[in-house]
């Protein structure tokens, strides 16, 4: 490891148009003058990238129990960097087979010697969300970072203080030209969507990650977006109901419910709907019983506070049987007593809207035709959750629900799968990363081919042009032809 990692703090990135362009260039210039970084200098850079959020989980997690209100210490240590180590750690550790260029076997049979070679892009930006500011940036930044990429961080400005800590951190251990954090508002988001990066990687909403691909797409910069959704929980009618509905509470409050995997609505067979929201508020009284760190993680700002609220009376106001625990709610210090909504319709914005909020919807059903419909007709969920046995129900469920991904009977377990792929589909995103997804994700697998023919291709599609050549072509075209009619059990044109 470089003996130059604790570097004195150097100065925050110009936030204006023109810095952020600046220091665009400055990355992009000296990872043209530098070439491809050896996998010794990508293991130094995450390294760094190791120690500055290991050394600096205290004061990670005093800032973010600031910016939320109430969020404890274990969850900020787990969510923010315990639980994205293995993900950077298995990085580290698989470099060099990752970045060994690919051979096609077939090619050099055919006197074509091909390799794919795996480069880094050049300049990676990055935008994370609120929910998890730290976790939702450094584990894309460690993926950019083992492709060999230069680094950009766009902080979220409503965990403020948390990105102070941040870019500070960020400052003492990276020279600019490698990874750099800049902050700043929405203005500052708009600018940095503008810029034209390699790369552009956003986690946050559908509405804002559709104006970040639409900022992006005008310099062609390709983008991957990590959103979010209205994520189904579908209670198999075979299900035990009341643990069922403890694990989907459980679910629905994680970080406050401020997670874009968490469960939005839960199908409930119609006779267990009253079995389902009871079990469900009694573990909600449960979790939010405690007070300070021990109580449930804050709503992370008056905005999203009241937004949340306004979502219940909403749907109370058009009809819907709203539920709580009983444990009461507190604007001042953002904390809502976890809810059930029952009797809704498509009428109501909670039905439509992400919640983001310790608040979950319940809708009866009588035949899992009527979910499997419901599902399909409105945009597909980062997550699809299954509480039930194993068998056919499942299969079924697997192969009519469309998502980013599927956990069965625990939420997010298959976001923990570090080895495997993460990302959401059409309204809940694209493109995906952890593990080697990441590392591809930012790397450009480039075909390099060399030539042990006696002939130029050049020559073959260029005058004169042979007859033995067209011949050949001809003969070649119906040989196809006849193979695939013999496959479809059905003769050619010219045999029938």
């Amino acid at each position: 490891m470089s003996t130059e990692f604790m570097r004195p703090p150097s100065p925050i990135a110009d936030e204006s148009a023109d810095g952020l362009k600046a220091t665009l260039d400055a990355q992009r210039s000296d990872f043209l003058r530098a070439g491809s970084p050896s996998v010794a200098l990508r293991r130094d850079r995450i390294d760094r990238l190791i120690l500055l959020l290991t050394e600096g989980a205290e004061e990670f997690s005093d800032a973010l129990n600031a910016d939320f209100g109430n969020r404890s210490y274990p969850v900020n240590l787990l969510s923010e960097i315990a639980g994205i180590m293995p993900d950077i750690t298995a990085s580290r550790r698989h470099l060099d087979k990752w970045m060994r260029p690919d051979r096609i076997k077939s090619a050099t049979l055919m006197g074509m010697p091909t390799v794919v070679e795996k480069k880094p892009l050049g300049v990676v930006g990055i935008i994370g969300p609120w929910n998890f500011p730290v976790g939702l940036v450094a584990q894309p930044a460690a993926s950019a970072l083992a492709a060999g990429n230069r680094v950009m961080i766009k902080f979220s400005e409503v965990t403020h203080r948390t990105a102070e800590v941040f870019a500070a951190k960020v400052a003492q251990y990276f020279d600019p030209t490698e990874l750099v954090v800049v902050t700043g508002g929405a203005e500052v988001g708009a600018a940095f969507s503008e810029l034209p990066f390699n790369h552009l990687f956003f986690t946050g909403s559908p509405r804002v990650g559709a104006i970040v691909a639409s900022a992006a797409a005008k310099n062609l910069v390709p983008v991957t977006l990590e959103l979010g959704g209205k994520n189904p929980a579908v209670i198999a009618p075979d299900a035990d109901v009341p643990a069922t509905a403890r694990r989907v509470m459980a679910a629905r409050l994680a970080n406050g419910g401020q997670v874009c995997l968490c469960p939005d609505y839960a199908f409930v067979p119609r006779a267990q709907v009253e079995t389902f929201a009871a079990a469900a508020l009694a573990h909600g009284k449960v979790a939010a019983s405690g007070d300070g760190e021990a109580g449930l993680v804050s709503i992370v700002d008056t905005k999203n506070y009241d937004r949340v609220c306004a979502l219940i009376d909403d749907a109370r106001s058009r009809g819907a049987t709203v539920r709580d625990s009983g444990t009461g709610s507190d604007a001042a210090r953002r904390r809502l007593a976890p809810t059930v909504v029952l009797d809704v319709n498509d009428d109501m914005r909670i039905c439509r809207e992400e919640i983001f909020g310790p608040v979950l919807t319940v809708l009866p059903y009588e035949a899992l035709s009527e979910v499997y419909d419901y599902i399909a007709a409105r945009p597909s969920p980062l997550a699809v959750y299954w509480y039930g046995p194993n068998g056919s129900r499942l299969d079924e469920f697997r192969q009519k629900t469309l998502s980013g991904g599927v956990g069965i009977n625990d939420f997010a377990i298959q976001c923990a799968m570090m080895a495997a792929p993460f990302g959401g589909v059409g309204h809940s995103g694209s493109g995906a990363y952890h593990g080697k997804t990441g590392f591809d994700t930012f790397t450009h697998h480039r075909t390099v081919t060399a030539t042990r023919l006696p002939f130029s291709f050049a020559t073959l599609i260029t005058p004169p042009h042979s007859r033995m050549m067209t011949r050949g072509l001809q003969a070649y075209i119906g040989w196809e032809r006849r193979a695939a009619a013999r496959r479809l059990g059905r003769r050619g044109p010219e045999s029938a």
